[in-house]
């Protein structure tokens, strides 16, 4: 499959470099490796002999800061950095990586009314794609747009439960949906999330599946979140159709996470009110001729940010090293690919292409998950790239 053609114009968000953009590269030399980095004006600037990894920065006491007072070392322009980035990178010049290396990847699924609706069809379809077209317009005839104005865990959802259970439609999807307790499960093992440029993997099992364009939060080990960036929560529907318990199945593949393109940090000109504000588009073309558009409005989500961050992390729950978080997404395509009914699914080759303004654009490919680029470099090959760097002898990390 032809490489992505990734240009500062495509990737960076609307402002340009006026943002706080910090993100991960591969950085070459005699001993090369994994490196944090900071995109300026003057190019993209390698924060290693700062900080180790990019959890390391943000665990440190202000990484704005941090940031605003690394001087850095010089590996290249955005535009460079770019052009080398995805399928076929050459090692011996500097490429950029998903902006994420320690932190555990999570998500928050049925946040959304429309999408826990599909989730409900998808349900009582039993994965089947021909079926829940039907099935579709009995649990919205039913059900309708009861959802958007109900606050998850609240008097008024507890009687919409104790209907919806008498109507025989109650279902553990609307539990998480409008229950008290979001659903949050581990989408991605640490390190194995790809980054833009990237091809994502559809499990070559699975005859319906989609993208999910969500908002990706940056939260440290103190639950504070620091900023945000975009992600592809690449979902298998007939999976997950047929039992929740394959939950694992249809989120967890071999490239099936995609992050980036950089984390947006907040600042004077970006804050969580910006991320409450955020509309994320997508733009599916298949080789076929096929094009998908799409949108996620963050003012239509069902919990806000604090609460999901607050159900993930506390004395409950601690990630020492951080967490990225996956919001969750407004958008189930429904529209046709094929024959009437048969609704969307991915083919191999299709481009993916996930935006949102002030977070630029995260471009993928998608391939089947045991055709993608195998996932080798965890965390002991980490620990011994950094050792043999000599960016953690000696070193506490903060």
């Amino acid at each position: 499959m032809p490489k992505l053609n990734l240009t500062g114009k495509n990737t960076l968000p609307i402002d340009g470099l006026e943002g706080t953009l910090i993100g991960r590269a591969w950085v070459p030399g005699e001993a090369a490796g994994p490196s944090p980095v900071v995109l300026r004006v003057d190019g993209v600037f390698d924060l290693s002999q700062e900080f180790a990894t990019l959890s390391d920065l943000l665990e440190s006491p202000s990484p704005l800061e941090a940031v605003r007072g690394a001087r850095g070392r010089y590996i290249g322009s955005v535009d460079e950095l770019l052009a080398n980035t995805g399928v076929g990178s050459d090692p011996a010049k500097a490429f950029f990586l998903p902006p994420a290396d320690l932190q555990v990847i999570k998500a928050a699924g049925v946040t959304f009314a429309s999408s826990m609706i599909e989730r409900v069809i998808e349900e009582q379809a039993g994965g089947d794609a021909v079926k829940a077209e039907s099935v579709r317009n009995v649990v919205k005839a039913a059900i309708g747009d009861n959802l958007r104005s109900i606050k998850p865990g609240s008097s008024e959802a507890a009687r919409l439960k104790a209907v919806l259970i008498g109507q025989g439609l109650w279902s553990q999807y609307l539990e998480v949906g409008i229950g008290p307790d979001a659903e949050i499960f581990t989408k991605a093992p640490v390190l194995a999330s790809v980054g833009s440029g990237n091809e994502v993997g559809i499990h070559p099992e699975s005859r319906w599946n989609n993208p999910e364009p969500e908002i990706v939060l940056a939260v440290n080990s103190h639950g504070r979140i620091l900023g945000a960036t975009l992600g592809n929560d690449v979902n298998l529907r007939d999976f997950e159709g047929r039992s929740a318990l394959l939950l694992s199945k249809a989120k967890d593949n071999n490239a099936s996470c995609a992050i980036g393109p950089f984390i947006r940090l907040f600042d004077e000109g970006f804050s969580l009110d910006d991320v409450r504000r955020c509309v994320v588009d997508l733009v599916v073309e298949g080789d076929d001729g096929f094009i998908l558009r799409g949108s996620s409005s963050m003012e239509q989500i069902s919990r806000d940010p604090l609460e999901l961050v607050a159900q993930t992390v506390g004395s409950n729950h601690q990630y020492p090293d951080g967490f990225m978080l996956f919001l969750g997404t407004l958008f189930a395509p429904t529209q046709d690919r094929e024959e009437q009914g048969s609704g969307f699914t991915h083919k191999q080759g299709d481009s993916v292409s996930i935006g949102s303004p002030l977070l630029g654009t995260l471009h993928n490919r998608v391939t089947y998950s045991n055709q993608a680029t195998p996932w080798t470099f965890g965390l002991r090959a980490l620990m011994g790239n950094l050792a043999a760097r000599g960016l953690v002898a000696g070193k506490s990390l903060h």
